[in-house]
């Protein structure tokens, strides 16, 4: 699998993260990228891009940070690029269908 480093803003410390995460092409120049967090909630990253969705960037191997839009994708958006997650890593489709909530997937998009 191919792999990030998510640059986000603490929500409430304030303080620079860094999480590695996989990631999945979104077509063109974008990441898409799955708030899976062991099912059971949304994992500690996401809620930081939501609260500072302005201060988010992204490192690939070799190359320095870019800041990113953050999109959370919703309805037939979200479907396609979930068929394309599941169609590259089987997995998180049987994650998904172990948990009561839907995985959040977000779009990563240079600014």
């Amino acid at each position: 699998m191919d792999v990030l480093i998510l640059h986000t803003v603490g929500r409430r410390s304030g303080q620079r993260r860094e999480t590695p995460l996989a990631w999945f092409d979104g077509g063109e120049d974008a990441r898409l990228i799955i708030a899976s967090g062991g099912g059971a909630r949304h994992p500690d990253w996401y809620a930081n891009l939501v609260a500072h969705t302005d201060q988010v960037s992204i490192e690939l191997p070799g190359r320095d940070a870019v800041p990113v839009t953050a999109s959370r994708l919703e309805g037939a958006d979200r479907e396609q690029a979930w068929g394309r997650i599941t169609a590259a890593q089987p997995r998180y489709a049987k994650y998904q269908s172990k948990s009561d909530r839907e995985y959040p997937v977000i779009r990563l998009t240079p600014r």
